[in-house]
């Protein structure tokens, strides 16, 4: 098989680095032009670029498929297939309709949900206990094509954006080598997608970041797991603006404390005494103690245990209460 591999980010990496290792000839990575980052403005290759070039592979970063040169040059490769993952461009039908085995890619959901761009953020911030990857065939939609292969896995009450990314990453490889495998021996199958179960997982935009504290409690938790560690959801403490990284409930929607929210997970509730206030108005700071930073929700309340000041690390609630007082 002669691919075309298409990738950005570290899953993206990840996946080429496994086409690499089971023998696939990759003739041609495809990635963003360099940006430039940091206060120097240094042009950053991708993470792609960087491992593209350690395997000795050609590279070839566009800025637009959607030029006749590009698409030129893509059809001269002579690839069997172009494979994608995380690539972030849409691709034409010009370019669609280039490899004789198609486009496939590798989708960090199971199809038909959470198509788009973020899905696996989004798969946190609903608070879905069930995730995974597929393989699919590419159209003109947007994550529309026929199924190929999926793997699913469980996603913990307490996983974050940063371990379900790990994970979903190394399902990607897996899903990507299974279909190296079944195209190897001719056996790929498709599957149409049924559009009436789909749903979206839009990128995730900056004003969604702040917390919402009439939301609750339920809501506000997974708000801030499925950002972490990166874009991180924020708060304002103190009259400073802090990124938060974890939180606990202080009890589940309208109930005691110790009535557990998840079943067998009491890890996910903070230490509470009887002399807590347990309720207040969507905002309120309840206590603020070495356990953390309790705020009142919509229904039930939320209790900050690490977090990042602006110009400062990441800290525990702790270390900021002993030089910031929030009540």
């Amino acid at each position: 098989m002669k691919a075309v591999f298409f990738g950005t980010p570290e899953i993206a990496e990840a996946c080429l680095r496994r086409l690499a290792h089971i023998g696939v000839d990759v003739v041609c990575v495809v990635t963003a032009p360099d940006k430039p980052k940091g206060r120097g403005y240094k042009l950053e290759s991708s993470a792609v670029k960087k491992t593209a070039l350690e395997l000795g592979l050609p590279v070839y970063q566009p800025a637009t498929l959607r030029t006749a040169e590009v698409r030129e040059y893509l059809a001269s490769l002579g690839a069997d297939v172009f494979i994608t993952a995380a690539y972030g461009k849409i691709f034409p039908p010009e370019v669609l309709d280039i490899p004789p085995m198609g486009c496939v890619n590798v989708h960090a959901s199971v199809l038909p949900m959470l198509r788009g761009a973020s899905p696996i953020n989004r798969a946190i911030i609903n608070g879905d206990t069930l995730g995974g990857v597929t393989i699919m065939y590419m159209d003109e939609g947007m994550d529309t094509g026929d199924i190929i292969l999926t793997k699913t896995a469980v996603i913990p009450y307490d996983m974050d954006f940063g371990a379900y990314y790990g994970l979903v990453t190394e399902l990607g490889c897996d899903a990507l080598e299974d279909y190296v495998n079944l195209a190897a021996g001719g056996k790929v199958g498709r599957v149409k997608q049924n559009n009436d179960l789909a749903t979206y997982a839009p990128k995730v935009q900056k004003e969604e970041t702040l917390i919402d504290f009439t939301k609750p409690c339920k809501d506000v938790y997974n708000l801030i797991r499925g950002l972490c560690p990166v874009p991180c959801a924020c708060t304002y403490l103190a009259g400073k603006r802090v990124k938060v990284f974890k939180a606990k409930f202080a009890h589940s929607e309208g109930q005691p404390y110790n009535q557990r929210y998840f079943d067998d997970r009491a890890g996910a509730f903070a230490e509470l005494t009887a002399n807590d206030k347990h309720t207040g108005e969507p905002g309120e700071i309840l206590f603020a103690d070495k356990r953390g930073i309790c705020i009142a929700c919509g229904a039930g309340a939320i209790v900050i245990t690490e977090l990042q000041p602006e110009g400062k690390g990441r800290m525990t609630a702790q270390a900021f209460l002993a030089g910031n007082k929030v009540i």
